[in-house]
């Protein structure tokens, strides 16, 4: 996978994680409410999947500098907790507690300026979960018996704001380290 990272971090914390500059403008607006006294460093880098990948197995909550609401950071900071598998969004809200608010957990989710990190292209609809439960209960006595990594190209995994193809790519990525 050649994608490149933009990691956008404030004093040594991410704020941002995308494969574009499309959270800097809204960072640029959260840092410059800040006291300038508060401030030492913003700065943005790139680096590839691998080097993300491994960037990720080391960042706890605490080095992340997340902007957004109580209930956008309730909902960001449920999926970094989270075992690295698949969720759907219904899943999702009623973890966060919120079971009726499964459009608002998703708006959320849709929404993550952390990419991969906070694991937001994890998260797929309840439809396709059911679909790869009925595969996998069909393929119990088959050869693919115990991975469900094929899974993926025979379900919709749902919108990523970076596209279906590099959140297909993120979840085998990540589920083959699991």
């Amino acid at each position: 996978m050649k994608t490149q990272w933009i990691v956008t971090e404030i004093d040594g914390k991410v704020a941002s994680i995308a494969t574009d500059y499309r959270h800097l403008a809204r960072i640029g607006a959260e840092v410059a409410a800040l006291d300038p006294a508060k401030v030492g460093s913003v700065g943005t880098r790139k680096i590839s999947t691998a080097e993300l990948q491994e960037f990720a197995k080391f960042l706890k909550w605490e080095d992340l500098m997340p902007f957004g609401t109580p209930f956008q950071l309730k909902v960001w900071k449920t999926l970094f907790d989270l075992p690295r598998k698949l969720y759907s969004y219904s899943e999702l809200a009623a973890l966060v507690g919120v079971p009726q608010g499964v459009r608002p957990v998703a708006h959320v989710v849709a929404y993550n300026p952390i990419a991969y990190v906070i694991p937001c292209h994890l998260v797929i609809p309840k439809e396709s979960m059911d679909k790869a439960l009925e595969i996998r209960t069909a393929a119990e006595g088959t050869l693919f018996k115990g991975s469900d990594l094929y899974l993926l190209d025979s379900i919709d995994v749902g919108a990523y704001a970076y596209g279906p193809d590099l959140k297909r790519d993120l979840i085998k990525l990540q589920l083959s380290e699991a």
